[in-house]
C-alpha cells in the first residue's frame, strides 16, 4: 500500500510524520505501507518569517527527519492528479516525468499570493509570498543605496492592511535604516481597501496596532486600493500618486491551483471542501489539508485559516486518518478549538491575542519574546530522531498553545 503526500510545507510535513507515527503504533512495516512525500526540495520554507531580513536563511532541511521515520522523499513537482486511476504525475528537476500510484492521497500544496490583473503589478511589484519572492525583495532593498537619494527611493508602499501587510510594514523602518544608514528617514505607507487597519483583528486589538503604526511613523491610506504600478510608484484608486521604488503586494491568498484537478467543490479561496476527517467527501481516497482545505475547526462555525497554526494540526490529522484507513483502524475527527494570533509589530514589539474574538493577552516586549520563540523554535521541524519526530506528530497535541 502507498500513501502519497503532495507538499513539504507545514501541513505536508506533519501529515508525513503523523502517518508514520500511526504506522509505527500499529506495528505496520514500511514495506507494508509506504509513505511518500513529493516536493521540489526536501526543505521546509519557514514562510511565516519571510518578512524578515536574510530570507535565504529561513529554511529547514527535512530529509534527515523523513529518513528517521522511514518516509520516502520523491523529488519533483506534481502537475497532474488522476483521481479515478489513483495516480499522480511527477515532473523531476531535469524534466523527467513519472507516474506514482497511490492508495490514499493527501493534498498539502499550500497557497499562493493572489495577484490581480492590476497594470504594472507583475512587472514592478514585490512580495514576501514565496522564498524566491522574499529574496528578490531583500536584494532590491540592498540595492537602494546605489540609487540617487530621493523620496521615491526611501518610500515603501505596502498594499494590504491585514496580518502580512502589517508585519511587512512594521519591519521596514528598521530594515531600511540598516541598509541606508541610521540617519535615513524611510517612509512606509500601508494601502488598504478596508476602512480600518487589520479588519480581522477586532476592535480590542486595533488600537494597539494603530498606536504601533504611529510610534513607527507608518502612514496609512485606507478605503483605497492600488490602481496601477510603474517603476517609480503607484496610483491609488482615489487618484493619489505615491512615488516609490518599492511596492510590496500583501493582499489576499488562494489555494494552490493543483486543487482544481480534483473534481470536487471548492470555496472562494480555491480550497477543497472536506469533512471532519479531512477527506474530500466526493472523491474516494483523497484527503486535503492546510491551505488546500476548508475545514471546520469546531461545532460553532469557525473554519481553519490559511495559517501555519492551522496547517500543522490539520496536517497531523490528515496524515493520521489517511494511514488509518489503509491499516484498518478508526480515524479521528479534526478539531482545533484553541486559536491564538501573534502579530509582529517590528520595533514596537508584538501583539498576542487568544480566541476567535481576539482577546488581547500580551503586548510590547513580552509579546515580542513570544513571537520570537514561535518563529525560531515552535514552527521548526522536530529533531531527526525517530522517537522525538514521531511523538511530535500526535494529532491531539500539535500546536497546542
Amino acid at each position: 500500500m502507498r500513501l502519497v503526500i503532495v507538499g513539504a510545507g507545514f501541513a505536508g510535513m506533519y501529515a508525513a510524520l503523523s502517518a508514520a507515527r500511526l504506522r509505527d503504533i500499529e506495528g505496520v512495516s514500511p514495506e507494508e505501507l509506504e509513505i511518500a512525500l513529493v516536493a521540489p526540495e526536501p526543505t521546509l520554507v519557514v514562510r511565516p518569517r519571510l518578512y524578515e531580513p536574510k530570507p535565504e536563511t529561513l529554511t529547514a532541511p527535512l530529509l534527515d527527519v523523513l529518513n528517521a521515520v522511514n518516509v520516502v522523499y520523491v523529488q519533483g513537482t506534481v502537475d497532474n492528479i488522476d483521481s479515478r486511476a489513483r495516480t499522480v504525475s511527477v515532473v523531476g528537476v531535469k524534466g523527467d516525468r513519472k507516474t506514482v500510484p497511490y492508495h490514499r492521497l493527501v493534498i498539502a500544496t499550500g497557497s499562493r499570493l493572489f495577484r490581480p490583473n492590476i497594470p504594472g503589478l507583475a512587472e514592478h511589484g514585490f512580495s514576501v509570498d514565496q522564498l524566491g519572492d522574499a529574496i528578490a525583495l531583500d536584494r532590491h532593498l540592498h540595492d537602494l543605496p546605489k540609487w540617487p537619494v530621493s523620496e521615491m527611493r526611501d518610500t515603501i508602499v505596502v498594499a494590504g492592511g491585514g496580518f502580512t501587510g502589517i508585519e511587512v510594514a512594521t519591519e521596514m523602518p528598521a530594515r531600511l535604516r540598516a541598509i541606508l544608514g541610521k540617519d535615513a528617514s524611510p517612509r512606509v505607507i500601508i494601502v488598504g481597501r478596508n476602512e480600518a487597519i487589520a479588519p480581522d483583528m477586532g476592535a480590542g486589538a486595533r488600537p494597539i496596532i494603530e498606536e504601533a503604526l504611529r510610534m513607527l511613523g507608518i502612514e496609512t491610506r485606507l478605503g483605497a486600493g492600488v490602481a496601477t504600478l510603474d517603476k517609480s510608484g503607484v496610483t491609488l484608486t482615489n487618484g493619489e500618486r505615491i512615488e516609490s521604488a518599492t511596492v510590496i503586494w500583501a493582499a489576499g491568498m488562494r489555494a494552490n491551483p493543483l486543487t482544481t484537478q480534483i473534481p470536487a467543490e471548492r470555496d472562494n479561496f480555491g480550497r477543497l471542501l472536506v469533512d471532519n476527517r479531512l477527506r474530500v467527501a466526493s472523491v474516494p481516497a483523497v484527503f486535503a489539508t492546510g491551505d488546500a482545505a476548508r475545514a471546520a475547526c469546531d461545532g460553532v462555525g469557525n473554519y481553519a485559516l490559511m495559517s501555519c497554526q492551522h496547517a500543522t494540526r490539520m496536517g497531523a490529522f490528515a496524515g493520521n486518518n489517511a494511514a488509518a484507513e489503509l491499516v484498518g483502524v478508526p480515524t479521528r475527527p479534526y478539531h482545533q478549538e484553541g486559536y491564538v494570533t501573534c502579530l509582529d509589530l517590528g520595533e514596537a514589539g508584538a501583539l498576542f491575542t487568544r480566541g476567535w474574538e481576539r482577546k488581547v493577552e500580551m503586548v510590547g516586549a513580552k509579546a515580542k519574546k513570544t513571537k520570537q520563540e514561535i518563529n525560531t523554535v515552535w514552527i521548526y521541524p522536530p529533531k531527526a530522531e525517530r522517537a522525538a519526530a514521531l511523538a511530535s506528530a500526535d494529532p491531539e497535541h500539535v500546536t497546542e498553545v
